[in-house]
Formats: structure tokens, C-alpha cells, sequence
């Protein structure tokens, strides 16, 4: 299968199956005349990545594992919970900066208003223009 078939399989783009390859996820045999060809369980593998990936893993990140998953189930792959773990301490430490920003900006919005009250029916204008559109 040439590259634009594994694009529609899978529902990635051209630009991104090359940036696969070139990270070592994805490899492709060279026909004569230099189009790429994929074996058809390169379906699978790009499923993967894509699974992955949404997960929030960098590709190399994947890297790491992939070999592991596309040959056993995720649970005889040692080295997946302490990369899931680290994911989640990652993701927990965003929640936190979060969290800390959101109560960061209601303070000065409560800061503002209580110094100009005025402004909170600007802002109920812009509000609603906004829902408008």
C-alpha cells in the first residue's frame, strides 16, 4: 500500500506518516522508483501511535514502548506504568498550575470590580455580544 492509502486507512496526514518514519515509528520499503510502500498491518501501527498520542505521549515517547504493545498486550510491557505514571504526574502537575492561574485571575477579577463595579456591566455587554455571534 503507498503512503496516500495508509493516509485515508488511518485518518493522518502524508506530512505526518513521513514525520513517523523519520522518528522511527513507521518504517517503509522503497519501490524503483522511490514511492513508499506499507505492509498492511502498518494500519495497526499508526492506529497505535495515534492511541498514543492522544494520550498526550511525545513520539519519543512511543518509541520507547511501541515495539513492546504491536508484539504483546500493554500489560506484559514493563515499561508502561512507570511511563503511564510519569504522564500522570506531568499532566497533575499542569492541573495544579491551572488551578493556581484560575484563582490568580478570579482574584483580580474580584480586585477590579470591587474597584470600578462599572465595569461588570461592560462585561455583561461584551458577554452577551459575544453569545451573538
Amino acid at each position: 500500500m503507498q503512503i496516500g492509502e495508509l493516509a485515508k486507512s488511518t485518518g493522518v496526514s502524508i506530512r505526518s506518516l513521513r514525520y513517523y518514519e523519520q522518528q522511527g515509528l513507521i518504517a517503509a520499503d522503497r519501490q524503483e522508483n522511490g514511492y513508499r510502500t506499507y505492509n498492511p498491518l502498518m494500519i495497526e501501527k499508526v492506529n497505535t501511535i495515534k492511541f498514543y498520542l492522544s494520550l498526550g505521549f511525545t513520539t519519543e515517547q512511543i518509541a520507547s514502548f511501541l515495539h513492546c504493545v504491536m508484539m504483546n498486550k500493554e500489560s506484559f510491557c514493563s515499561q508502561i506504568v512507570p511511563i503511564y505514571r510519569q504522564k500522570l504526574a506531568e499532566i497533575e502537575d499542569q492541573i495544579q498550575l491551572l488551578s493556581q492561574i484560575r484563582a490568580n485571575l478570579l482574584d483580580r477579577i474580584e480586585a477590579v470590580t470591587d474597584e470600578n463595579p462599572n465595569l461588570l456591566e461592560c462585561e455583561s455587554h461584551v458577554h452577551n455580544d459575544i453569545k451573538s455571534r
